[in-house]
């Protein structure tokens, strides 16, 4: 198994899952013990791992990633042009996403809420207290979102899970510590590089028992319901990849053609090797050097302009993540029978954007992202565990999604700046 690439490990352990599921059921025992109980142990451990990681990895990876671009001496106004256009697709991103989830609603099945079906359990009493957090707010609570963005006492706010205002915290930390004296700035940079770099190997490390958990996380499921969990797993499928398509073929030509001037069709033709290529590596930064020749060559955007915009693209712009974020965070709720309203949404949209900047760069970034908007909505994390049935090949489309888009920027960023293109 050590051989295999992960994602062929977490193929053959949800295939392995389901047969197990099958078999057993939730009444099977050995020495005294369900095989049920032993599913629900090994998931649970797995899903515990990756709690346990995310305040550091996330608090690390947006303070070493905003010091770097905030230190950055190209910030100027390619800089600017290039952070606003990035957050601009993000943003379009997460509300195709979040239109598309509320006209398929995946996690309603005839009218019902699907967590039966996908075997999700919660204490009766828990689910009524997170139903009474989450509904029943007006668009004026909206207010109240932006006041968990400064927390009074972060240390409180990390322990209790607000991570609104640890994602703020660690931008305002991120940008003013490199407007210190250098040689303290560079030691805070030092300091922070070794706990990402630390916590980038514990990710890793934790993610080498990804089959195991989703291993016990679907044969639980499966024991429990058999194929029935299926059917709202396929709708929430098929409603990424409408949304991705719709960001990709709509949204981002339409960027092309009005903001840039650019042809839309002549840019996609160019583009079709590079995006292939981020579908098979499911890797932003592997692709990179493919991304950074065929916009230079290809396209004929400057090297001043493609060494910029593209890796900056690669570290902090993730279209089709914001959007997968959205989608799964409103899947979830749907399940749980929660209904949520303006308040609720924008808040998902809010943290959607953040997140997606804040984790962009880090092994299985949208597992602990969407755990992190979970947290800050009050929904419960069991339910991630169904999203690693589908993540492989999703993962693989919005890396692609996530590709284009950063060489959208760096057309029409370059068009804007007076350059002349060969896909004008």
């Amino acid at each position: 198994m050590k051989k295999l690439a992960l994602h062929w490990q977490i193929l053959i352990a949800i295939f392995a899952a389901i047969s197990a599921g099958l078999l057993t059921g939730t009444d099977a025992e050995i020495f005294g013990v369900t095989f049920y109980a032993m599913y629900q142990f090994i998931g649970t451990l797995f899903l515990n791992a990756l709690k346990m990681i995310i305040v550091p990895l996330i608090l690390s990876s947006i303070i070493t990633g905003i010091s770097g671009i905030s230190d950055s001496e190209g910030l100027g106004r390619l800089g600017g042009k290039t952070i606003l256009f990035y957050a601009t697709t993000s943003l379009l991103a997460i509300l195709i996403g979040l239109t598309v989830v509320n006209i398929t609603t995946p996690g309603i099945i005839d009218g019902k809420a699907a967590g039966e079906q996908l075997n999700l359990t919660i204490d009766k009493d828990a689910l009524a207290g997170v139903v009474e957090k989450v509904e029943g707010r007006g668009a004026g609570d909206i207010s109240a979102v932006f006041l968990r963005l400064v927390p009074t006492n972060i240390v409180a706010a990390a322990a209790g899970g607000q991570m609104l205002g640890l994602i703020f915290f660690g931008l305002l930390f991120g940008f003013f510590m490199t407007r210190i004296d250098r040689d303290k700035s560079e030691s805070l940079k030092t300091f922070w590089q070794a706990i990402f770099d630390t916590m980038m190997l514990i990710t890793m490390w934790v993610m080498k028992f990804a089959p195991l958990g989703v291993f016990g996380l679907v044969a639980k499921t499966v024991a429990a319901t058999g194929f029935s969990a299926f059917s709202p797993l396929l709708i929430f499928f098929f409603s990424v990849v409408a949304a991705l398509l719709i960001h990709t073929f709509v949204a981002l030509p339409l960027l092309l053609h009005f903001v840039g001037g650019v042809k839309p069709g002549r840019f996609m033709r160019v583009m079709s090797p590079v995006m292939l290529t981020a579908f098979s590596t499911a890797s932003s930064s592997a692709t990179l050097p493919l991304t950074l020749e065929t916009v230079e060559k290809q396209a004929g955007v400057s090297n001043r302009t493609t060494s910029f915009v593209l890796p900056l693209g690669a570290t902090i712009n993730m279209d089709g993540t914001a959007l997968y974020e959205c989608v799964a965070a409103m899947f979830i709720a749907q399940a749980y029978g929660i209904d949520l309203g303006i308040t609720q949404q924008f808040t998902i949209v809010l943290v959607a954007l953040l997140t997606s900047i804040g984790v962009a760069g880090i092994p299985a970034a949208s597992l602990v992202a969407i755990t992190v908007i979970l947290g800050v909505m009050g929904l419960p994390l069991e339910g991630l565990g169904l999203l690693l049935v589908t993540d492989r090949i999703l993962d693989m489309m919005r890396t692609a999604v996530n590709v284009y888009s950063d060489s959208c920027g760096a057309v029409i960023i370059a068009r804007t700046e007076g350059e002349s293109t060969h896909v004008a």
